[in-house]
């Protein structure tokens, strides 16, 4: 009898090839569609709907069984409601790393064992080794193990990737050759649930706006804001003030939260945009920990999806703290967002960036 595996699809080409490939191979595959989310988009479509339907199409020729699950709940009480306290919190949160924790390698992997399943799969660009190791995918420009570093090695060693180990050219040659109906279908971009859809609309939806001053380094008020919500550090497009100072573009640098106000200097090189050293709290190691608590070792690190690797010291200075030191100053680490550590191709793991601690004082 041949090994049940149940594929989580999303409507798009990667998870519509990796459940073909998986048949091909000769597991007994079942598909599963996910919804997490309720509501519509803005035209008033709901693109759930839409993927739903793409997913059914592609089981019927591929003569697999699908079903469909609902997390809404689970992903509104693990996920979103993370992502808004991050945001009031003034950082810049990615809800991608925390759905593939909580609800991909989680809720819908305890689903696919209660379907009597022997391993999950998934469309992501990344590998496995057999002991459980998270590699990067084949290829470079749309590896994610960045998004996966908070999935633990007992996790992966019940996944399977059928398309990391191919560039994204081949899946989606693969798909034509097989005639399967998304072949030409447009990757999603945007956070995972807000897609393409106006994102200072939708957070305003859930969040009060508060507007205040943009404020120089200087402490001249140059413009006004909308909401520190919606801006991130680095950020030059739609801040509205390009007419003021010396001619040179105007980047965020800062949030002072306790008096509602954007700081912001010219000059994309501007010292107050890089640092060297951050805190990073949430830790997860894939495996084992690649060193003792309170040791201090050397990997390279990603602050960012598709960031070069950057050389960086690390220590792991408590069990839920690692002090980050990059050998070269980098440009825009950002409070929310992931540090994701690599040993060559391995993913060793990573948290969550909570402090910059290097890139300068204001005094306003």
């Amino acid at each position: 009898m041949s090994q049940r595996v149940v594929v989580g699809m999303s409507g798009g080409v990667d998870s519509s090839v990796a459940a073909l490939l998986l048949k091909e191979q000769g597991y007994d595959v079942v598909g599963v569609f996910m919804k997490n989310w309720e509501e519509e988009d803005d035209t008033g479509a709901c693109t759930a709907e839409n993927d739903w339907r793409d997913v059914r199409e592609v089981c019927g020729l591929i003569d697999i069984p699908c079903y469909s699950v609902n997390f809404a709940r689970e992903y509104w009480d693990r996920v979103f409601s993370y992502f808004l306290k991050e945001y009031q919190a003034g950082r810049t949160p990615n809800p991608d790393v925390l759905c593939n924790r909580e609800i991909k390698f989680r809720a819908f992997l305890d689903f696919a064992m209660s379907l009597g399943a022997e391993r999950m799969a998934t469309g992501h660009f990344v590998r496995r080794d057999e002991a459980g190791h998270l590699i990067r995918g084949t290829d470079p420009g749309k590896d994610q193990s960045y998004f996966l570093y908070m999935v633990h090695q007992e996790q992966l060693r019940r996944s399977l990737f059928p398309v990391g180990g191919l560039t994204k050219t081949e899946v989606r040659r693969i798909a034509e050759e097989r005639r399967l109906p998304v072949s030409r279908k447009k990757d999603s971009t945007g956070v995972c649930f807000i897609g393409e859809r106006n994102f200072k609309k939708f957070l305003s939806e859930y969040l009060p706006a508060r507007p205040g001053d943009m404020v120089s380094t200087e402490g001249e008020t140059v413009g006004r804001h909308d909401g520190l919500m919606y801006y991130t550090l680095g950020q030059r497009r739609g801040l509205g003030i390009g007419g003021r100072g010396d001619g040179r573009s105007w980047f965020v640098v800062g949030k002072d939260l306790e008096h509602n106000r954007l700081l912001v200097a010219q000059g994309e090189d501007h010292p107050l945009l890089y640092s060297s050293l951050c805190l990073a709290e949430d830790v997860t190691w894939v495996g084992e920990a690649p060193a003792r608590k309170g040791e201090t070792f050397r990997c390279t690190a990603k602050y960012r999806y598709r960031q070069p690797d950057q050389p960086v010291e690390v220590t792991w200075e408590e069990e839920n703290l690692l002090r980050i030191r990059s050998l070269q100053p980098q440009r825009a680490v950002t409070p929310g967002q992931s540090a994701v550590l690599y040993d060559g191709e391995r993913c060793l793991g990573g948290g969550i960036v909570t402090r910059v601690l290097d890139a300068g004082k204001i005094s306003i």
